[in-house]
């Protein structure tokens, strides 16, 4: 293949939104992905093992005082990446969340405020077509939404928005990216409840029913289980394209330009594995940040059993929520916050869970733990994790399937972290018991990834501008969740579209300039 204008590597929600743009813009794009295209109504199904193959299951090795699940809830290993196995829910950062050290002298700012983004996440909100509450209680949150809210909850969010009612905490159906009505040719949700394994009547907004069909109708290749493995550079300092393998055979992609959205593990070890004469310690790490300030967020449940019925697995996981305890640490002697929300687990997922959080639950044990299944309520928070420099991705010396260093990540929560979780943890035990409920396992978990090659106007101590240019090579870009500056708690989802949509625009800008 003759060199093209742009080569995108990873088409999950960050790659696949800059695929459609720029092809759109009549570039020549090709995006690479190291999974597979599925198509939803033949390759999901209502199976959560089957669904296992969703998530980016390659060797990783997890350290550090609190080593974190790097599969699932993660990664996801196709085109479409994570945002086909979301749940959806889709939430703007707070005006807060870019200014964390100016505002209470934790984490660090971010290189744009939420003006910056504002009309990214106006945009957004409309392309995917949301569904939400006539009146979101908390701002910002840019509406009213496209799509009327869905009234049909589940016994386990009504549960939940009675247990905040009770407390006083103001509640919401929640904002998501599944249609509540008939959609061009796509039909409503029917509250299968399989969101996190693929949706298959397509009711749920996807990269695979939206920005990668566009980018594919404007002239865009999607070449699939194509697994990247080195960054090419030439003489002069820029990036020359990428070697790639596929079907066993390795092949070479040569670009005008080069564009990582392959998430936050995945990214730092790309760069780190190209290292060369002039890069030594990893292509556009001069500031010695990539793989740096790794984060996640606190993604805990309360299992509450009920007297009645509850049936979790019905409808959407994330049906409810409360931003209440959003930004309001400093009134509990920490900083920043969480968030609550009502969250239904299939039962493969909740053994596994109740397996991971204590080993001893397993056999005859866990079978007693899950004969009260249907009788469980599940609600859960999502915590801001705050960036810490001794986090981080490295390569391991051992060697995966494609001969690549297998990345290693060290991850210990902060002191905050863990005050954050104990509050959470507290008062989703008194949602439980005003709901009528008694509160009966604290499962600890995580989801999201985050940093490892952060935004920010120093190239001393940072690895791309604010737009994912970085800052030591002028033709390649990253995107999506490794740049960003800190974990705030609500779902990324929406603001690595909304980014992509910026860096699309400044990316055109640039080439029209010719000043890439």
């Amino acid at each position: 293949m003759n060199e093209i204008d742009v080569c995108i590597v990873g088409m999950g929600a960050s790659g696949s939104v800059i695929a459609a743009e720029l092809s759109k813009a009549g570039l020549t794009v090709v995006g690479l992905d190291a999974g597979p295209l599925r198509e939803p109504k033949r390759d999901f199904a209502s199976d959560e093992l089957e669904a296992e193959k969703l998530f980016w299951n390659d060797p990783r090795i997890s350290t550090g005082n609190d080593p974190i699940n790097l599969s699932r809830s993660n990664s996801g290993k196709g085109v479409g990446g994570s945002a086909v196995h979301y749940t959806a829910q889709m939430l703007r950062f707070h005006h807060s969340d870019f200014r964390t050290y100016s505002e209470e002298g934790v984490g660090e700012d971010w290189p744009i405020q939420y003006e910056d983004l504002e009309p990214y996440y106006d945009r957004m909100q409309k392309i995917l077509y949301l569904s939400g509450p006539n009146k979101f209680p908390w701002e910002p949150y840019g509406g009213p939404y496209p799509l009327p809210q869905h009234h049909d909850l589940s016994n386990n969010s009504l549960k939940f928005r009675e247990g905040c009612e009770k407390l006083g905490l103001k509640h919401s159906v929640s904002p998501l990216a599944i249609l509540s009505v008939p959609h061009h040719d796509r039909e409503p949700c029917i509250n299968r409840g399989f969101c996190e394994e693929g949706c298959m009547p397509d009711s749920k907004t996807t990269p695979l029913n939206t920005f990668v069909p566009e980018a594919v109708k404007h002239g865009a290749k999607i070449i699939s289980d194509a697994m990247v493995t080195q960054l090419l550079m030439k003489k002069d300092g820029t990036i020359d394209g990428v070697l790639y393998q596929k079907d066993g055979q390795e092949h070479q992609l040569h670009a005008r330009l080069v564009i990582l959205a392959s998430y936050a593990v995945e990214t730092p070890r790309l760069l780190l594995n190209s290292a060369n004469s002039m890069f030594p310690d990893g292509i556009a790490n001069s500031s010695g940040v990539v793989g740096q300030y790794i984060m996640t967020n606190t993604n805990d449940q309360m299992i509450v059993k009920y007297n009645e019925e509850i049936r979790m697995y019905r409808g959407n996981p994330v049906q409810a929520i409360t931003l209440d305890p959003y930004e309001q640490g400093k009134k509990e002697g920490f900083a920043r916050g969480f968030i609550m929300n009502s969250y239904g687990h299939r039962p493969v997922r909740l053994a596994g869970l109740f397996f991971d959080n204590d080993s001893s639950r397993y056999g005859e044990k866990l079978r007693e733990i899950m004969l009260d299944y249907n009788h469980y309520g599940s609600f859960a928070m999502l915590g801001e994790v705050l960036p810490q420099k001794k986090n981080k991705v490295t390569l391991s010396d051992e060697k995966d399937q494609y001969g690549l260093p297998v990345p290693k990540v060290h991850f210990s929560f902060h002191e905050n972290d863990i005050k954050i979780r104990k509050a959470a943890k507290d008062l989703l035990s008194n949602v439980g018991i005003a709901s009528g409920g008694e509160p009966l396992y604290h499962l600890k978990s995580t989801a999201h990834l985050m940093g490892g090659c952060r935004m920010g106007n120093d190239p001393a101590t940072s690895v791309v501008n604010s737009y994912g240019q970085t800052h030591d090579v002028k033709n390649l870009f990253i995107v999506g969740t490794p740049t960003y500056v800190t974990a705030p708690s609500a779902n990324p989802t929406l603001t690595t579209y909304s980014l992509a949509l910026r860096s699309s625009e400044y990316i055109l800008e640039q080439l029209k300039s010719q000043a890439i």
